[in-house]
């Protein structure tokens, strides 16, 4: 009985020593967490993104980007999550060990036009937990090739 004894307590020792071998973004709490990088968003006149109705899940949803201005806009694949902390925004931590990257890919979202995006980031960031996100994306004022204005645009989720 005391060899039963000895194996249990070995394979529960076993397995918390490998729950603490997750990547340390894992284990950071949310107080650790970087502050937005992002002061200045939804800046570009008559462009927006906003959230498909219907569509937030903890690992998902789908982006709505419209274009109600004369511009040519160019958006990627790229995003960040972000999540409101007592007023202020904090970057999620990706959960993904090592580096990772986006498709350099270029979308265009001509005047009047009106795109559906869906974002998985279960791959990067796993499953969101309770709270008050947004999503962050660059999407370029483009005029021609090397004249072009940066900006970012965000909109605002939650997770039940």
């Amino acid at each position: 009985m005391k060899r039963y004894g000895r194996l249990l307590f070995c394979m529960a020792m076993s397995l918390l020593v490998l729950a603490g071998c997750g990547s340390s973004s894992n284990n950071l709490k949310e107080t650790d967490w970087e502050p937005t990088i992002y002061e200045s968003v939804n800046t570009l006149d008559g462009v927006s993104m906003t959230i498909k109705e219907g569509t937030v899940s903890s690992t998902e949803l789908t982006l709505i980007l419209e274009n109600n201005s004369d511009k040519q806009c160019i958006y990627g694949e790229s995003y960040l999550l972000e999540k409101n902390i007592e007023g202020n925004w904090y970057q999620v931590p990706v959960t993904l060990d090592g580096e990772y990257g986006f498709v350099d890919i270029g979308y265009e979202l001509n005047s009047s036009d009106v795109k559906e995006w869906p974002v998985d980031w279960a791959w990067l960031y796993g499953s969101l937990n309770k709270g008050h996100y947004r999503i962050v994306k660059d999407i370029l004022d483009f005029r021609e090739a090397g004249d072009y204005d940066h900006h970012y645009l965000t909109a605002e989720f939650i997770i039940d």
